[in-house]
């Protein structure tokens, strides 16, 4: 037993597995702090965010709610998902070293776990259990 526990398996369908629970937990977190900027996108009001690369306050909010909230739908549901952590990356680096710079580690831990993450989905894809899984198992078919 303790052999079974302490051998790593790389079985695709566990990687896949892993795959799904990770992507379906990392969007759902996301999506928590994307849904209320999404909200208040669509709301009435100033915006008032932080223009931490000065392009302005209004587009630095508004891609971060691309970001936040349209890819972690895509990452979500497995979509593009190689694409979709892109601008995530980026909102995290941003996040991590430029606003956060200054701030220490206690700060930045959470946006560096994202980003963590986001790294492995893209060097890793989105797996089997995901629409562009099922889209790759399609096209080889045809």
């Amino acid at each position: 037993m303790i052999k079974k526990l302490a051998t790593t398996n790389h079985k695709n369908e566990n990687v896949d597995r892993a795959l799904l629970i990770a992507r379906i937990g990392i969007s759902s977190l996301m999506l928590f702090h994307g849904i209320p900027k999404l909200m208040k996108l669509f709301g009435e009001g100033e915006i008032q965010f932080a223009d931490p690369i000065g392009i302005g306050v209004e587009l630095s909010f508004m891609l971060v709610v691309f970001a936040e909230f349209f890819c972690s739908l895509l990452i979500f549901f497995g979509f593009a998902t190689r694409l979709a952590v892109i601008p995530l990356i980026i909102t995290m680096l941003t996040a991590v070293f430029i606003y956060h710079s200054n701030d220490g580690f206690g700060a930045q831990e959470v946006g560096i776990q994202y980003l963590l993450m986001y790294i492995v989905l893209l060097i890793m894809g989105s797996g089997k259990y995901s629409i562009d899984g099922w889209l790759t198992r399609s096209k080889l078919k045809d």
